[in-house]
């Protein structure tokens, strides 16, 4: 594993206009740089590998439905993704396979078994958006649940904030994502934001890191479940949950929403699953 570069805060971080967006002081990590992009693209595999056993341990593997892609950085065109039917809580960086702009697999592990539905979503966000390296999408359950309510996440706590204007809701099912044209609908949707709700359907975050990609899926599932608590909560009482101010959601978002803290928030879980695989899921 390449070692973090780390960077020296001797004050609260600031955002371009000044206003402090950190809330911590000394030495923090960040994600690391390579100078070889063979290397930058094992590293990343390695991270892949560990983002989809994270997700399996909190319950995202619906059978063999969902996916998460990272742009290779050797062949940007192409990304790496999970073959299909593969057991995600023993997935190994060389069992991923890595898909052209076609749909055609041209690397990659023994089951070269590429999810329709994957390429079509994936591509045509990772085409949409060059500014990010990876994409997920699964059909968590209270995703699934809140994607049902024809509605945007409200927002209403702290850990909310973080898609404070930076959450789509994509308002059309189209059913399985089989041919282009949904796929680039969902692109367009998303625009420039980091999640989408995708109405009936389930959850899709992206990011500039594996590491944020996966903390704003985790996150977005567990405001979607919060949310549908807080409601039923309110109606119960004959109420409506309270909203947070656009001023403080934005103040707040600055430090929770930013692609640095989804990396740094998300870091934890990718050390303890590195830990409890040793190093098995790299070969």
């Amino acid at each position: 594993m390449a070692p973090s570069a780390t960077v020296t805060v001797n004050e609260p971080q600031k955002d371009a206009d000044g206003t402090k967006i950190g809330i911590a002081k000394g030495a923090r990590p960040s994600p690391p740089t390579f100078d070889d992009p063979y290397k930058e693209r094992q590293y990343l595999k390695e991270r892949l590998a560990l983002a989809f056993r994270i997700f399996a341990k909190y319950g995202f593997d619906d059978g063999v439905a969902g996916h998460i892609t990272v742009r290779d950085p050797v062949e940007p065109t192409t990304f790496w993704v999970n073959p299909f039917g593969v057991a995600w809580p023993i997935l190994r960086a060389s069992d991923l396979i890595r898909v052209d702009s076609r749909g055609e697999v041209v690397d990659g592990g023994a089951v070269r078994l590429l999810n329709v539905a994957a390429y079509m979503i994936h591509h045509a966000v990772h085409e949409a958006r060059p500014d990010i390296k990876a994409v997920a999408h699964s059909h968590s359950k209270f995703g699934r649940a809140f994607s049902t309510l024809g509605k945007n996440l409200d927002i209403t706590t702290q850990d909310s904030c973080a898609f404070y204007n930076d959450i789509a809701h994509y308002d059309s099912f189209g059913g399985i994502v089989l041919g282009p044209e949904e796929g680039q609908n969902i692109a367009k949707a998303l625009d420039q934001r980091k999640a989408a709700i995708l109405a009936n359907h389930g959850l899709l975050t992206c990011g500039t890191t594996i590491e944020s990609c996966v903390r704003w899926f985790i996150s977005l599932e567990s405001c979607c479940e919060t949310q549908l608590l807080a409601d039923a909560a309110a109606a119960g009482l004959g109420r409506e949950t309270v909203k947070i101010s656009d001023e403080e959601a934005e103040f707040t978002y600055k430090t929770v929403g930013r692609e640095i803290g989804g990396w740094f928030a998300a870091k934890p879980a990718f050390d303890l699953m590195e830990h409890e695989s040793g190093v098995d899921y790299k070969f």
